[in-house]
């Protein structure tokens, strides 16, 4: 399993979808930064301040990382993590 070092906080937590299809978000606010080892096969996405991960029973979790999408590209390319 590979995994990257990362400072990130959750930011929103995705439960599911209620019966007419809209979805249950939960708000995070106030967290610190802390530092995790993510193990790359959870991130389905990576934006600019966001990475989109996978997380238990089913939920996906929206964590806010410091640094920038370039900084974070270069490092999973550099690893051959990347397809261009």
């Amino acid at each position: 399993m590979k995994f990257i070092s990362l400072r990130v906080r959750n930011s929103l937590v995705m439960h599911g979808y209620t019966e007419d299809n809209t979805e249950i978000t939960e708000v995070i606010e106030g967290e610190e930064f802390i530092e995790k080892l993510v193990a790359v096969e959870r991130i389905q996405s990576i934006s600019e301040k966001y990475l989109l991960v996978s997380s238990s029973h089913g939920r996906v979790l929206y964590w806010e990382y410091e640094g920038n999408l370039a900084s974070v590209k270069q490092r999973l390319e550099a690893a051959g993590l990347v397809v261009a």
